[in-house]
C-alpha cells in the first residue's frame, strides 16, 4: 500500500509539469520544500495538494470496493430520493420545454377563448390542485414525507407506487412476504433473520425494487458488517434480533399491509363549474391536453375533419363507419361535458374519455341541491343515457365534449307540487355562488 501511495505521488508530479517545464522545477520544489519541513521525520518533503487529492481518492476507492456503503439513516435515504426527484422534475421541465417548442409550430388558442384552463388532478395525500406535469413528483415528495409519521405506510406507498413494472413489484412482495413467513413460523433460527445483501435473489428481485429497503427496516432489520465463513471481508447483511411473539403478530400485521397495497394516483379532478344561460353553450375550444395527439397530428386534424365531411357523403358499411368512430375515439384522453338545466344554467365538469356512465349520473347528482331524486340525461341526437349501463363516455360518442339535456321525473315533480313543494335552485349554492358567464 506504501509502495502504490509513493507512485501516485511521483505520477502526479510529473504530470504536473506542462509542455515548456524544465525538470529543475522539481528540484527547486523539492528544495522548497525541505527547507519548509526540516523539522519531519527523516526531512521528507510535503506532498503536493494534486497527490494529496489523487491518493485520498485511491483510499476511498480502495474502502468503498473493501466495505459497502451501509444505509442506516432514513434521512440519507429521503435526502437521496430527494435529489432524484429534483433531477426527474429538472428533465420534466427540459422535456415539456421540448415540447412546447414543438407544439410552437401549431396555431396556439387563446387561453381566455378555451372553455377550460387544462386538465387538473387532486393528491389523494396532500389535496393539492396539480397540473399532469406536477403530480407525479409531487405525490413522490407527499409519500416521503409520510416516513415521519408512519415509516410502514410509507415505504409500502414508495413500493407500490415509485415502481411502473407491476410484476417486479409482485415478485418483490411475495420475497417479503416469504421472509417474515419463514420468521414467524421458526422465530429461533438464526439464519431466517439475517438476509445477505449479495445474495442474488435479493439483488435481482427484492433490491431493485425501490421502497423494498425501506419496508425491511420500518420491520426493525438493521444492517451489519458480519463475517462470512470462507472469506477474508466481513459483508453487509440485513438483521433481525430475536421477536417476541407480540412482535411476530405485529410483523405479520405489517406484511398484510404490503400485500393490501396499491399504487397512489392523483384523482383527476372535475373541476365543477356552473355557468348562466348562454347561446355559446355547444361552443367548446379545449386546450391540447384533452387530446391524444402529437404536435404534428394536431395540426393535420382540421384537415382530417374536411376529409370526414367526404367519406360520410359515401356509402359505407356499417362495419366499416363502427371501425372509423372506434379509431377517432381513441384520439382523445379526455372529455368535457356540459349539462343544460330546466332553469337554463349550465353545469360544466371534465372526465376521462373511459369514465362509465355511473360516473357522470354521480357527479350531476353531487352537484344538486336535491340529489335524490330521479332524472334523466339526454345526449345529442336525443340519445337517453341510462345510468345503470356499464358503457363509456367514449363508446356513447360524448367526446371530447357535448352538451347534454337534463331533465326532472315529472311524476315525482307532480307529487311535489301536489304536495305544496316550491320549485327552488337546481345547483347547491356553492356552485351558484361561482356561477360564470360563458365567454
Amino acid at each position: 500500500m506504501k509502495k502504490f501511495f509513493e507512485d501516485i505521488k511521483k505520477d502526479v508530479k510529473f504530470k504536473s509539469a506542462g509542455p515548456g517545464k524544465k525538470l529543475t522545477d522539481d528540484t527547486s520544489e523539492k528544495q522548497k520544500a525541505v527547507q519548509s519541513s526540516s523539522s519531519a521525520k527523516n526531512n521528507r518533503y510535503a506532498p503536493s495538494d494534486g497527490a494529496k487529492m489523487a491518493g485520498a481518492a485511491a483510499l476511498a476507492r480502495i474502502e468503498q470496493h473493501q466495505r459497502p456503503k451501509v444505509h442506516t439513516s432514513q434521512d440519507a435515504i429521503r435526502n437521496q430520493v430527494k435529489r432524484e426527484l429534483e433531477a426527474e422534475a429538472a428533465a420534466l421541465a427540459e422535456k415539456e420545454n421540448v415540447a412546447a417548442a414543438e407544439g410552437s409550430k401549431v396555431p396556439v388558442k387563446d387561453p381566455a377563448c378555451l372553455s377550460v384552463s387544462g386538465v387538473y388532478f387532486t393528491c389523494p395525500l396532500t389535496g393539492a390542485i396539480l397540473t399532469k406535469s406536477e403530480r407525479e413528483v409531487h405525490i413522490k415528495e407527499a409519500i416521503l414525507m409520510r416516513f415521519e409519521e408512519d415509516e410502514v405506510e410509507a415505504s409500502v406507498m414508495m413500493i407500490h407506487t415509485f415502481n411502473k413494472d407491476r410484476e417486479k413489484v409482485k415478485a418483490a412482495v411475495d420475497i417479503i412476504s416469504k421472509y417474515v413467513d419463514n420468521i414467524c413460523k421458526n422465530p429461533t433460527e438464526e439464519k431466517y433473520r439475517k438476509i445477505k445483501l449479495s445474495n442474488k435473489v435479493f439483488q435481482e428481485k427484492v433490491n431493485c425494487v425501490e421502497g423494498s429497503r425501506e419496508f425491511l427496516q420500518a420491520l426493525e432489520f438493521t444492517s451489519l458488517m458480519l463475517p462470512v465463513e470462507g472469506q477474508e471481508e466481513d459483508e453487509e447483511f440485513l438483521v433481525l434480533l430475536e421477536q417476541s411473539p407480540d412482535a411476530l403478530e405485529l410483523m405479520k400485521e405489517r406484511r398484510d399491509r404490503l400485500l393490501r397495497g396499491e399504487p397512489v394516483r392523483a384523482q383527476l379532478d372535475r373541476q365543477p363549474q356552473a355557468f348562466k344561460p348562454s347561446p355559446n353553450a355547444q361552443r367548446f375550444e379545449l386546450p391540447s391536453e384533452f387530446y391524444n395527439l402529437t404536435a404534428d397530428e394536431l395540426k393535420k386534424e382540421q384537415q382530417q375533419r374536411s376529409d370526414l365531411v367526404e367519406k360520410n357523403a359515401m356509402l359505407r358499411t356499417k362495419a366499416m363507419r363502427e371501425k372509423e368512430e372506434q379509431r377517432e375515439r381513441r384520439k382523445y384522453n379526455y372529455t368535457l361535458l356540459r349539462i343544460r338545466l330546466p332553469d337554463g344554467n349550465l353545469l360544466q365538469g371534465t372526465f376521462y374519455a373511459w369514465d362509465r356512465l355511473s360516473m357522470l349520473f354521480a357527479f350531476v347528482r353531487e352537484s344538486l341541491v336535491d340529489g335524490w331524486q330521479p332524472f334523466e340525461l339526454i345526449a345529442p341526437g336525443s340519445q337517453k343515457l341510462q345510468e345503470s349501463e356499464e358503457v363509456a363516455l367514449a363508446e356513447c360518442n360524448l367526446v371530447p365534449a357535448a352538451l347534454l339535456t337534463f331533465s326532472l321525473d315529472a311524476a315525482v315533480q307532480a307529487d311535489i307540487a301536489a304536495a305544496g313543494g316550491k320549485g327552488a335552485a337546481l345547483l347547491k349554492p356553492e356552485l351558484l355562488k361561482t356561477i360564470r358567464t360563458l365567454s
